[in-house]
């Protein structure tokens, strides 16, 4: 899935996504749980290190 399509599943402006990747920006628990439920994963497997 691309970033674009991350975004739009997930109701979450693109640049936020590319960003948050990048790691370039912090984000609220409940975007994480918006991403982790448009990818299918729990919660916990986007915030390893």
């Amino acid at each position: 899935m691309t970033q674009e399509n991350l975004a739009f599943k997930a109701d979450i402006a693109f640049s936020s996504v590319a960003r948050i990747e990048a790691g370039k920006i912090n984000t609220t628990i409940s975007t994480i749980a918006r991403l982790a439920k448009t990818l299918g994963v729990d919660k916990k497997d986007l915030m390893e290190f």
